[in-house]
Parts: C-alpha cells; structure tokens; sequence
C-alpha cells in the first residue's frame, strides 16, 4: 500500500517524459486570493504565460488527498470554484492528505510538492514572512524556513509589503538563502518595484541563476534560492501611495483581532479594498512576470 498517493496531469507527464522545463505554480492563489470567475481567469493566464515562455505549468493542490502535480482543465475549474478548501503549508499538508480532503498550497507547501516531483523552479507572487510585531507574536511565515531546507529556486516579487521586510531578510540570511534580486540592487517591495533596502545580491542573466542552482547542488548546500523580480514599471503603485493603506489594514486587523494564518488573506483583501482594487491589479501583474521569469530560469537549468 503507497501511503503518498501524488499524480501527474497529462501535460506534465509527457513534460517529464520528454525532459521538457517544468515551471511549478501555487494553489493558494486561486483558493483565498481572489474571487471566482476571476481567480480562474488568472490561473489560466499564468499557464498560458508558462507556455508561452517554452515551459509546462504545474499547478499544484491536494485534491481528496492526492497531491496533483499539474491540474487539467476540469481540476482548475473546481478548485477555483470549491468552497472550505484548506490553506497548506508543511505543518498540515500530510494531515490533509491522510485525511482526503482538499487543499492549496502555499509557498512551504509547493516547494515541498516540487522537490518530490523534481521540479527546480516556482512561481508565485510574493513570499511568506517575518509578520509586523513578531517581536511578540512570533508570527514568521514556514516560507523562509523552508527555503532554508528544500532546493527549489523560488520567483517571486520579493516579500508580501504587507510584513517586516527587513525582519525577512534578516531570517533569510540566518537561513543561509541567497536572496538575488534580478536586474537591480534594490530589493523590489512586492506591489512596488523598488524599497530602500539593498538586495543582498544581484543577478541579471537568468542563465547565470540557473548556474547558481546547480552549483549549489554540487557544494552540497541544503535549501533554494530566492529570486526577487520587480514588479513591471508600468503595473507597481509606488511605495508612497502604499505606506498609510498598509498601516490601516493593519490598525484594521488588530481592531478585529485577526491572528494566524487568517492575518495574510485579511490585509490583501483590506488593501484590495482601500485601494480600489489596484493591489489586485499589481498582484497580477507581478505573478505573470515572475512566471516569465521562471520559465527562463527552467529552460536553461534544462539545457544540459
């Protein structure tokens, strides 16, 4: 009896079989960021942008307790449209499973999936992180430990603006995670392309960030890269403009004593509202280019 039941879609098999890059994609994005028909509208665009770019999407989520790698069409339709899904990260992902039921999966989450699938690269907004007042409430995202841990090369905006983003790097490095900003020293803010803190370091060939990959693998060092791409110029809303919404939601969230794990979707849904649905806009925005990206990244870890 295999205690692990995990299944391929058919697209990602025939990418496996004929040593195709494979892109990986989170599921939380589509469960608990935005409202159906609009959350699949989006998926099926950051597919299509994999695509576009030479690579094969895969989706992942738990789905009556089989981990999927990669969704077909009808998969991510009822995943956009499911109600009560839970939000995965490594604590909870085997519970899940064990118990058959449904669930996305977040940064930890997919990067775990990904490594057993062997798959080096994924896509995703913006990581997980060191919470506002984690000096008391020890609110730090599982992301940045399980960059630490699981040799995935993450893509993503940088941190969610919405958490200490010096506190992230700070973890980061502890950590031992090569935080590489692509294209420029500034370490991008999520929704703005720019943040007056320096990336550690600086990369502007994919290439050479695919190289980075492997040689990591060769020194025998544990853990993933993270890839911080700034959000296109034209699509970001700069920091200025964000400062005080920030600080609302947050005001908000104490106010309604949000905590845990509703705390992240709480202040996106509160932003989305304050500004008028530009953060939405931008988030998009930013996923698409970060699947670009990757797909780059994954052709040439491929190219050997």
């Amino acid at each position: 009896m295999s205690y692990f039941p995990m299944t391929f879609s058919a697209e990602v098999a025939k990418a496996r079989k004929d040593g195709t890059p494979i892109v990986a994609l989170e599921s939380t994005i589509i469960t608990h960021g935005m409202p159906y028909p609009q959350n699949l509208e989006v998926a099926q665009q950051v597919e299509a942008d994999v695509r576009a770019s030479g690579a094969t999407p895969a989706t992942i989520a738990v789905i009556n307790g089989v981990l999927h790698i990669g969704l077909d069409a009808d998969q991510l339709s009822g995943l956009a449209q499911a109600k009560g899904v839970a939000k995965l990260s490594r604590a909870d992902m085997a519970v899940c499973i064990a118990s058959g039921r449904t669930g996305a999966t977040t940064v930890a989450a997919t990067m775990i999936a990904a490594h057993l699938a062997g798959i080096a690269v994924f896509a995703t907004g913006g990581i997980g992180g060191v919470h506002k007042g984690a000096e008391s409430s020890f609110d730090i995202s599982a992301d940045l430990m399980e960059l630490g841990l699981t040799p995935v090369t993450v893509v993503a905006a940088g941190a969610k603006a919405i958490l200490d983003v010096a506190k992230t790097l700070e973890v980061l490095e502890t950590q031992g995670v090569p935080v590489i900003a692509f294209g420029q020293d500034s370490f991008p803010a999520f929704w703005s392309a720019t943040s007056p803190l320096k990336a550690p370091l600086r990369m502007d060939d994919p290439a050479d960030i695919a190289k980075a990959h492997k040689i990591r693998a060769a020194l025998g060092l544990p853990g993933g890269q993270l890839v911080a791409n700034p959000i296109p110029k034209d699509a970001e809303i700069p920091a200025a403009d964000l400062a005080p919404v920030i600080a609302q939601a947050h005001r908000d969230a104490n106010v309604h004593g949000i905590s845990g794990k509703a705390v992240t979707p709480y202040l996106l849904q509160r932003i989305f509202e304050l500004t008028e649905g530009r953060s939405l806009t931008a988030n998009i925005a930013v996923v698409r280019n970060n699947a670009r990206l990757a797909s780059q990244i994954a052709a040439y870890l491929n190219a050997e």
